[in-house]
Parts: C-alpha cells; sequence; structure tokens
C-alpha cells in the first residue's frame, strides 16, 4: 500500500481543522448576534416599559407633595429695610402729625387704645380708637403674622418693602422744604436697587402700603410751594406696586386699599357674632350723613346734602366741624349708621372717606356721588356691579337740584334693600383688618385680600414676561378702566364714566393731575378725621 506523504497529511489535518475554526467563529458571532438582539428586545420591551413604569408612579408621588404645600404660589420675601424706614419713626411717634400725638395711636401692633362700650355700640372684643391714616404700621405688623414668609427670595411669589411711607410724608407735608420731604423715598430707591432681590424683576415683584392718599406722594414740580413728595414719580417706584387707601385713576403703580376701621377682629367668631348683630337691627332711619360742608370748594354738593338732609323727617344728620364734634366719637358715629338704611358718602377733601368703610361695617348700603370715591378704587375688596351693595347718584342731579336723595332712596323696593344690606355685610371680612396679633382661620380680611391681588398681578406680570407678550396698546391714563375689565380683557373703550375722570389740560396742552390739588387741603383730615 502507497503511503501519503507526511506533508499532505498535516495539510489535509490543517484545511479540516481551519474549516472546523470557521465554522465555530460563525457559530460565536451568530449567538452573539442573538444574544446582543435579545437585550435589546429585552431591555426595550421588559426593562424600559418597568422603567418608564416606576417613573410616573415616582412623579405621580411627588405630585401630592408640591400641590398640598399650602404656600405654594403664596410666599413672600420681606426686605429687612434699615430702621429709619419704619421702627425709627414709630420712636419718634411725637412727630408723625402736626396736631395729633400719634404716640398712642401706634400702640396696640397700630390699632390704638381699646374703645370703651359704654353704649353697648361694639362688640365685647376687637374695637379700638384706631387712626385713620395707620394702615402702614398695622400692614407691616399683620405681614409678620403671614403664614407663607420666606427668608429664599428666590422662591419669593412677591417682595415686601416695609417702609412706612405715610408716617414719612406726615412728619414733613407742613413748613418743610421738597429735600427733607424727598429724602427717605431717595434714600429708600437707592436702598432697594443695590439689592440682588430687586434685580429677578427690576422691582416689578416689589410692593409697599402708606395709610395716606396717593397725592401726598405725586408733587408735580420742584417748586418749593407745591404739595407732598415725589415717590410715585421715581422710575424705580413705577414699577413696584403701592397700596394707599386712596389711589389716582390715572397711573398704574398704585392701588386702593380699605381706610382702617374701629373693628380689629381677632378670630373668626368675633366677624360672625357681628354681622349677624348687624342683621338683626331695627333701622329707623331712610338714610344719614356724617360730615361738614365744604364751603370753600364750589364744586362740592355737601352743602346740598347737609339741606336736605335737615329738611328730611327719615334723614339723620350728624354736623362735623371743628372743635369738639360727635363726629369725632366713634360711638356716636357708629350708632347712627346701625340706625340707618343708606349712609350718604359725597367726596371729602379728595374722592374718598373712612366713613364709607364704617358705614359698611354697620351693614348700611353706601350712596356714592362720584364713581372715584370707591368703583374705581377698591376693585381688589368691592364687588365690580355696584348696584350690588351701593346706590349711585351723580353729583350733578344733587348739585342742579334734580333728585331728591329721600324720594329716591324711598322708592328702592323694600326687599331689593334687604338684599343689598346682606351683600353690604358679607362684605365686611374683607373690608376689615384683622387684630396684627393673631390670624383669623376661615375668613379673609382686607390684608388677605391686598396680599393675593399683589401676587396675582406679579404672577401674571411674570407670565407675560416668559411667553414675550407686550400690552403695547396700554394707555396709563385709561389705568382706572382697565381695573374694571373682566378677567382676560385687556383693551378698553369709551365708558360712561369718562366724564368724571376727564383731565383738562395745561397750557401746553398736555394732561395734569388736576385733583392733586386736593391734596392740599388733605390738612383738614388731620382734624376732621371723620368728616
Amino acid at each position: 500500500m502507497r503511503r501519503r506523504p507526511v506533508a499532505t497529511i498535516l495539510t489535509n489535518q490543517m484545511d479540516k481543522s481551519s474549516n472546523k475554526n470557521h465554522y465555530s467563529r460563525i457559530c460565536f458571532l451568530a449567538s452573539l448576534s442573538a444574544f446582543f438582539w435579545f437585550l435589546l428586545l429585552y431591555f426595550h420591551f421588559i426593562i424600559l416599559p418597568q422603567q418608564q413604569h416606576q417613573s410616573s408612579i415616582n412623579n405621580q408621588q411627588q405630585i401630592p407633595r408640591i400641590t398640598t404645600d399650602p404656600c405654594s404660589g403664596r410666599y413672600i420675601y420681606v426686605h429687612d429695610l434699615p430702621s429709619r424706614f419704619n421702627q425709627d419713626m414709630l420712636r419718634d411717634c411725637k412727630t408723625l402729625s402736626l396736631w395729633t400725638n400719634m404716640c398712642k395711636f401706634t400702640t396696640n401692633a397700630g390699632l390704638g387704645p381699646p374703645l370703651e362700650n359704654t353704649d353697648a355700640v361694639f362688640s365685647d372684643t376687637g374695637w379700638y380708637a384706631t387712626n385713620q391714616f395707620a394702615v402702614d404700621v398695622i400692614f407691616a405688623n399683620r405681614m409678620k403674622q403671614y403664614e407663607c414668609l420666606t427668608h429664599d427670595s428666590s422662591i419669593a411669589n412677591a417682595i415686601f418693602v416695609p417702609f412706612y411711607a405715610g408716617f414719612d410724608i406726615a412728619r414733613y407735608l407742613w413748613g418743610y422744604n421738597i429735600s427733607m420731604r424727598d429724602a427717605a423715598s431717595l434714600d429708600l430707591v437707592d436702598w432697594l436697587v443695590k439689592r440682588p432681590e430687586w434685580g429677578f424683576m427690576n422691582g416689578k415683584d416689589h410692593f409697599l402700603v402708606a395709610g395716606r392718599i396717593t397725592w401726598d406722594f405725586r408733587r408735580l414740580s420742584e417748586i418749593e410751594s407745591d404739595w407732598g413728595n415725589k415717590l410715585l414719580f421715581l422710575p424705580a417706584a413705577k414699577n413696584m406696586s403701592m397700596l394707599v387707601v386712596e389711589s389716582s385713576p390715572w397711573n398704574a403703580n398704585d392701588f386702593g386699599i380699605p381706610y382702617p376701621t374701629y373693628f380689629h377682629p381677632a378670630k373668626d367668631e368675633d366677624v360672625f357674632l357681628w354681622q349677624e348683630r348687624m342683621r338683626r337691627l331695627d333701622r329707623k332711619w331712610l338714610f344719614s350723613f356724617a360730615g361738614a360742608p365744604r364751603p370753600d370748594n364750589p364744586k362740592s354738593i355737601r352743602g346740598q346734602i347737609i339741606e336736605q338732609c335737615r329738611r328730611s323727617k327719615v334723614g339723620k344728620l350728624l354736623e362735623c366741624d371743628f372743635g369738639e364734634s360727635k363726629c369725632h366719637s366713634p360711638s356716636s358715629i357708629m350708632q347712627m349708621f346701625q340706625g340707618s338704611l343708606f349712609c350718604l358718602q359725597p367726596q371729602g377733601d379728595s374722592y374718598t372717606r373712612r366713613s364709607a368703610f364704617d358705614s359698611m361695617l354697620a351693614g348700611c348700603i353706601p350712596v356714592f356721588f362720584h364713581p372715584g370715591s370707591a368703583y374705581t378704587q377698591y376693585t381688589w375688596h368691592l364687588p365690580k356691579d355696584y348696584n350690588k351693595y351701593s346706590v349711585f347718584i351723580p353729583e350733578d342731579d344733587i348739585r342742579k337740584r334734580n333728585v331728591s336723595i329721600e324720594e329716591r332712596l324711598s322708592q328702592i323696593p323694600e326687599e331689593k334693600v334687604r338684599i343689598m344690606r346682606e351683600e353690604v355685610i358679607s362684605l365686611i371680612p374683607s373690608l376689615v383688618y384683622a387684630d396684627p396679633r393673631s390670624k383669623l382661620e376661615t375668613l379673609k380680611d382686607a390684608f388677605d385680600v391686598s396680599v393675593k391681588a399683589v401676587i396675582d398681578k406679579v404672577t401674571n406680570l411674570r407670565k407675560d414676561i416668559i411667553e414675550g407678550r407686550t400690552d403695547e396698546n396700554f394707555i396709563e391714563e385709561n389705568s382706572w378702566k382697565y381695573a374694571l375689565l373682566d378677567e382676560g380683557q385687556r383693551e378698553v373703550g369709551p365708558h360712561e364714566w369718562d366724564p368724571f375722570f376727564s383731565k383738562p389740560k395745561d397750557g401746553n396742552g398736555e394732561s395734569s393731575d388736576s385733583s392733586a390739588e386736593v391734596a392740599k387741603n388733605s390738612w383738614k383730615n388731620e382734624q376732621r378725621t371723620q368728616s
């Protein structure tokens, strides 16, 4: 038998081994590919859905933690101002008014001394001799009890500036030059713009409170004889919101909040008991008026109103003037309001009066003669449908003697009067400032309503900024109209109240804040606090 060469045998064996190794590699690669696809499919159909499901569960678990935060969307950051802007003024309280010792009115967190109830006109607790210009300190002390304060300004929904602007200007309104009147305001703005908090929104999320009328902060020129300071005309202040007891119809950086009344409840039950008491009262007078004439103001209708009250057998008049007067007695005023169905509220030295809030606190339906006395002022606190809670008689109807107040009011059906009075009584919680040393549980007082409105304003502004939306058609001179728009509306047009707010032109044909002139007479408010 012929033997094959060894080399041939080795070659054949190597070829077989090579083929076998090649086959093994193919099998390995195929297996590896199958395993890879198995892992890919397993991850896609098993692992990934499980992760997505778990993520969904986690997100669902996180949502309640976010939405159940009672302070979500309500956080307030309070600037820690140097004491010269607030507490030092209280320490020097004797300088806050030329005629009144304000020291007693700054006690009890700004409420003033407790009122005696010798005539059983008030309820047992919560009544104080509160000065009508004390909102600065009342509001600041209420803020200390606010449940959603934060030390982290980056999460704040609004930033409060506890500057006692009203107390500041009251010190220097008479006998001081404009440099002195402007000093604290300029100093405050300089301090604020240097703070990092200012940069978030260039101050548009900042707000402050002043318990005086807006005209005290709107000096139009640098002439020494002009009234007030220029706080609200400072560029930085125009970005901020200022809450005042009377705002300007023609400016967008101030907002009206209620004058303080004598009632400052410490708990909900105090309010409920008072409301029920006001429902049960027997009101023997059809209408009443507490106030003094304005003989030096030819446009005032107070003289005609007083004349009609004197002639009426169903009208009650409480005449106010200099010196001692029942108008300076909270008991006498509240007693008259509690015995009246309607309370007349004409303009005083300016559009508004504290008396309007005292009368509503007594469950008395207010009668206004100018829309600037309430309807365009307190849009945060009063219904936009003014017919629900008040009666409107245009000033011209009284001035031209076209209307008998008694006849007009007596024509309102008894059931309509009852419904209106109930509406007024239901508004009481939102018109009073609760005791700053306590907290109402379920009711929202004037402070709560104001803070919510400020936060809503800042939130909407922030949303507009994020969405790049600007209101290029906004006309600041029509500010009073914008305040009356319904939710979502942005455009204003002709309004029935245009004649009340038309501004006379100056010599250059430019509009002028003619109503600022009434502030020059506001010293009368210091002496006739109820007129």
